[in-house]
């Protein structure tokens, strides 16, 4: 069975998938959508079905501080 990558919306095939948080990416698509860091399958944060790494997640999305 041929999975769809989130990102690019292109077929994934098995030999080349990276499997991360339930979804399947193409090695090059998995990257931060902030600042393009390559991630790590299973070593990120995903916000609106976007991955993001952990620095730029809790950047933007993060708990705010007392201001």
């Amino acid at each position: 069975m041929v999975g769809y990558c989130p990102i690019c919306g292109k077929p994934v095939y098995f030999g080349e998938k990276k499997r991360s948080l339930g979804r399947d990416y193409h090695p090059l698509c998995l990257k931060c959508q902030k600042c393009n860091r390559q991630l790590t399958a299973g070593q990120h944060a995903e916000y609106d079905e976007k991955p993001y790494c952990s620095h730029c997640y809790i950047k933007m999305f993060g708990p705010r501080g007392n201001r």
